[in-house]
C-alpha cells in the first residue's frame, strides 16, 4: 500500500503545474495534501477510484488539508477534537481497521517567532491527541511538520539555529512525539543522508543548489515497522516549493 503527502502551496496552483500527472503516474492508496488554500467549490478535481475528504480554512487562501483515498475509511475527523478550535483546516484523521491515517499542516512559528506560543499550544494538543488515538490502534502521521528534526535536516544548519522551524521548543515537541512510539521513516531506512530535503525557498536558484530543509515527514507507530517497505522524497517533482514524500507498506496492512 501507498502513501504520499504533498504540500502543494495551493492546489489549484500546483494543478496547474503538473499536479495530476504526478498524481496519476504515482497511483497511491491514499493521498495527503497541506496548504491547498482554497474554499469548498472553487476546484473540482475528477479522481476517478479515490474518495475526496477536504478540510478548508476559514480563512480564503490560506492553509487547509485533504485526503484522496482508495480506501473508505470506518470514520473521519476533522481537528484536534472537541476542545482545540481549528479554524485553519490543519488536520483530517482517517480510521482504518488497523489503524489511524492522519493529515497534517502544522502551523508555522513565524520568522519573528511571533506565533511560537500558539505553535506550542498546538503541539501539546497534538501529543495529547496522538496519544489518545494510539491507545486504541496504531497512528500513521504525515504531513508539513514545520520543524526540520536535526542537523542534517537543514542545509546550513548552524545558521538556522534558533530560527523558526529550527528552534529548541519546536525540535523538542517532535522528538517528546517521536518518544512516544513513533518512527521518523525517512530516517529509518536512511540515518546519515543529509542531502535529501523536501522544502527549498523560492529564492533564484535555492532548490537548484540543493539549499533545503526536511521538514515533511511520515512518522508512524513503531508497531507498523515490521510492514513498512520503502520511504522516499520525491525530491525531482516540482509545483510547489515543497515536494513530495511517501512511504509504502506490506499489503495486508489495513
Amino acid at each position: 500500500m501507498k502513501f504520499i503527502s504533498w504540500n502543494v502551496n495551493g492546489i489549484r496552483a500546483c494543478v496547474k503545474k503538473g499536479f495530476l500527472d504526478f498524481f496519476h503516474h504515482v497511483d497511491a492508496d491514499f493521498f495527503c495534501l497541506q496548504e491547498i488554500k482554497m474554499q469548498e467549490g472553487q476546484l473540482e478535481l475528477d479522481l476517478p477510484g479515490y474518495q475526496q475528504y477536504w478540510n478548508y480554512a476559514e480563512r480564503k487562501g490560506y492553509s487547509g488539508t485533504a485526503i484522496f483515498t482508495k480506501h473508505t475509511p470506518l470514520k473521519v475527523h476533522y481537528g484536534l477534537g472537541e476542545d482545540f478550535h481549528d479554524d485553519e483546516g490543519r488536520v483530517i484523521t482517517l480510521e482504518y481497521e488497523q489503524f489511524y491515517l492522519i493529515t497534517m499542516y502544522t502551523p508555522n512559528a513565524k520568522r519573528d517567532l511571533s506565533r511560537l506560543s500558539y505553535r506550542m499550544e498546538w503541539e501539546q494538543e497534538v501529543n495529547a491527541y496522538i496519544e489518545k488515538l494510539q491507545e486504541q490502534k496504531p497512528v500513521i502521521l504525515c504531513g508539513d511538520l514545520n520543524v526540520a528534526r536535526e542537523g542534517i535536516d537543514v542545509k546550513n544548519d548552524r545558521a538556522n539555529i534558533g530560527n523558526a522551524g529550527f528552534t529548541e521548543e519546536e525540535r523538542g515537541k517532535l522528538e517528546e512525539l517521536i518518544n512516544h512510539g513513533f518512527i521518523d521513516s525517512y530516517r529509518y531506512f536512511y540515518p546519515t543522508d543529509d542531502e535529501s530535503f523536501t522544502w527549498w525557498s523560492y529564492m533564484a536558484k535555492v532548490r537548484e543548489r540543493n539549499i533545503g530543509w526536511r521538514i515533511d515527514y511520515f512518522l508512524l507507530h513503531e508497531r507498523l515497522v515490521p510492514q513498512l517497505k520503502d520511504a522516499v522524497i520525491y525530491a525531482h517533482i516540482y509545483g510547489s516549493d515543497h515536494c513530495p514524500v511517501g512511504i509504502e507498506l506490506k499489503e495486508g496492512s489495513e
